[in-house]
C-alpha cells in the first residue's frame, strides 16, 4: 500500500488541502493519505481545540475513500514530524511526506531534520516556476498545483466577521457555524 501522511494545523481544513492530498493522490498512485491534525504544533498555537480540529479534519476527509484522519498526534506532546513517522514507520514500508514548498524550504530548522530526510520521501507542493534547496539526500517529488492562495488565518478572520467563506467544504462550515468555531 503506498501512503503518504499530510500534517498541518487543519485550523480549519479547507478545499486548497483536499486538492493538494486529491492530486498528489492521482500523480503519485497513492492509496492512502493520512491527515494528521497537529496535537501540539512546535511552531504555532491552534486556535480550534485538537477535537474541534480532528472532527473537521474527519468531515473533510469523507471526500475521497483514500483520506484517512489519523489521531496518532493526539496529546500534549509536541508533534514533530520524525517522532510521528518513527510511530508510523513498519519494516520495509515506505512514506511520503506532503508538505508545502514554502515549509520544506525551512526543512532543515526542524526537529531531527536528518533522519527525516533519511526516513521518507517528500513530495513538495509548490506553484509552477517555484523553486527551492533540497537538503543532500533528501528524495523529492515535485507536485507544482494550481496556485491556490488560501490561508487559514484569513479564513478564521472571515468567520470572526460573520462570513462563511467559500473554500470551506460544506460540512467543515456547518461544524464551524454549530460549535461556534473562530467567533
Amino acid at each position: 500500500m503506498r501512503t503518504a501522511i499530510f500534517g498541518g494545523t487543519f485550523d480549519p481544513i479547507h478545499s486548497a488541502h483536499l486538492i493538494v492530498a486529491h492530486e498528489a493522490a492521482e500523480a503519485f498512485g497513492l492509496d492512502r493519505v493520512l491527515f494528521i491534525p497537529a496535537g501540539n504544533p512546535p511552531h504555532k498555537e491552534a486556535g480550534a481545540s485538537y477535537e474541534h480540529r480532528f472532527r473537521m479534519v474527519e468531515l473533510a476527509c469523507a471526500a475521497d475513500p483514500r483520506f484517512e484522519p489519523s489521531r496518532i498526534e493526539e496529546g500534549r506532546e509536541k508533534s514533530y514530524s520524525i517522532n510521528t513517522i518513527e510511530r508510523l514507520m513498519a519494516p520495509g514500508q515506505s512514506l511520503l511526506f506532503i508538505i508545502g514548498a514554502d515549509a520544506f524550504a525551512e526543512i532543515r530548522t526542524w526537529y531531527r531534520w536528518e533522519d527525516l530526510v533519511r526516513e521518507v520521501e517528500f513530495i513538495v507542493v509548490t506553484r509552477p516556476g517555484h523553486d527551492y534547496s533540497s537538503p543532500a539526500g533528501a528524495r523529492v517529488h515535485r507536485l507544482d498545483t494550481v496556485a491556490l492562495p488560501v490561508s487559514s488565518s484569513e479564513i478564521r478572520q472571515e468567520i470572526a466577521h460573520g462570513r462563511t467563506p467559500p473554500v470551506l467544504p460544506p460540512a467543515v462550515a456547518g461544524y464551524i457555524h454549530e460549535h461556534r468555531l473562530y467567533r
